[in-house]
């Protein structure tokens, strides 16, 4: 692979200055392995779980099995998985519109959603597609404070301030947004204040990018529904499609009936053969998780040092896998993707070019060469074509891989 003598110099630097850093991300992937392989053998995992059910499914102990592991992974009272869910967006909505009724109101306290939530909540859909406002919801939000921690005291007045909030939304990760991801620890404090003031408010969050970047998940806390994709962390680059759902029995329950209808809920639904697939990425992803930790921290410290302002920086603690690095110029994220594309194992030799992808405000760029369509699991970059030009990069199956793509990208920003 064509890569200069900086970069592999300046790579080889940077792994030596990790080395603490890779050691403190492989405790946290030996921990969550572990317990994984505890809720596999208290559940009794077996091959037989893996044939493939059909039509309504019912009676289905794989497909039953996997919602009881993805709620005990996550330290949940219920939950939920479906290769029926088709993204991260789908997932939410799917919870967003099962706890959600006409005259509530939908509080985001990290402020504005990400791109594609704008249209399910009606920010900018049409009167008649189907949005939480055709249905009566309204919408508010709180900005996080300037140090990028959700601001507390301004929740607390919102709320008191609004006796229709039903829901108070966090989304963990920055999304298209340059702004701190949120630690577990920090959504446990959101928790405790919302429930002080009423136990009758859901509060949701959007784990996108954040599982088993720690040893616990927000649910553990007391989050009342968690929202992920299988395609991003927990499906550890294994399963093929799919979302899941996590938290208190009555906020799954809502949301089960939102996926199928009310009465049925998730007792039904036919695996068609994916079982197999969705445990084993459970198995792998503490592992994979912290290749993609790896990967980005290599980036944080490569671009540093090439001059860019790159956050989370390469010795900060991280709550999620993404890596953001400031391009510059439209010019500079368009090579950078490109860079992570020439790397990939699957259509290294199609070239990135910004489309206007549907959902998003801006042009975006995206690079993707994954086994998976769309997998942000596997090493993947992407990015609006607006100012500040940031570049999210995230993924990488293994880091021996990912490193070459991210060794790849600097040299392409070096021209």
């Amino acid at each position: 692979m064509q890569i200069s003598d900086k970069i592999r110099a300046l790579t080889a630097e940077a792994e030596r200055a990790l080395a603490e850093r890779f050691r403190a991300v492989d405790e946290i992937a030996m921990t969550n392995t572990e317990h994984v392989l505890d809720v596999f053998r208290e559940n009794r995992v077996s091959e037989a779980m893996f044939s493939p059910s059909t039509g309504y499914g019912y009676g289905d102990r794989g497909r039953d099995t996997a919602d009881k592991i993805v709620a005990e992974l996550f330290g949940a009272e219920a939950g939920f998985v479906r290769t029926a869910i088709i993204s991260g967006t789908h997932a939410l909505t799917v919870g967003l519109f099962g706890l959600l009724r006409p005259g509530d109101t939908l509080l985001s306290v990290t402020g504005a959603p990400y791109d594609t939530l704008r249209e399910v909540i009606g920010m900018d859909a049409k009167n008649g597609d189907g949005s939480l406002a055709d249905f009566g919801v309204s919408y508010k939000e709180v900005p996080m404070t300037t140090a990028g921690t959700v601001d507390l005291p301004a929740v607390k007045a919102a709320i008191e301030a609004t006796p229709s909030v039903k829901v108070v939304f966090l989304q963990r990760s920055k999304g298209y947004l340059d702004r701190r991801t949120l630690s577990v620890a920090e959504i446990g404090e959101v928790v405790s204040l919302v429930k002080s003031i009423s136990k009758d408010i859901f509060v949701m969050v959007d784990n996108c990018y954040g599982e088993f970047t720690e040893t616990s998940e927000p649910t553990a806390l007391g989050v009342d529904l968690m929202v992920g994709s299988l395609i991003k962390n927990p499906g550890g680059g294994m399963a093929e499609t799919g979302g899941y759902l996590s938290g208190t029995a009555r906020a799954v329950e809502l949301a089960g009936y939102r996926l199928s209808s009310p009465g049925v809920g998730i007792e039904a639904g036919a695996s068609l053969g994916q079982t197999r697939n969705i445990l084993k990425g459970f198995f792998y992803a503490p592992h994979t998780v912290a290749e993609a930790i790896k990967t980005a921290t290599l980036a944080a410290y490569l671009f540093e040092k090439l001059g860019y302002e790159v956050s989370p920086g390469p010795f900060e603690v991280r709550h999620d896998i993404i890596q953001t690095i400031k391009c510059k110029s439209a010019e500079g994220l368009i090579r950078f993707c490109r860079g992570i594309q020439s790397a990939s194992p699957i259509d290294s030799h199609v070239t990135p070019e910004p489309w206007p992808m549907p959902g998003y405000a801006d042009p975006v760029i995206m690079a993707a060469g994954a086994f998976t369509g769309g997998s942000s699991i596997e090493l993947s970059a992407d990015g609006p074509v607006r100012p500040p030009y940031i570049a999210y990069l995230q993924g990488g199956l293994t880091y021996e891989s990912a490193r070459l793509g991210i060794m790849r990208a600097a040299d392409e920003m070096l021209k």
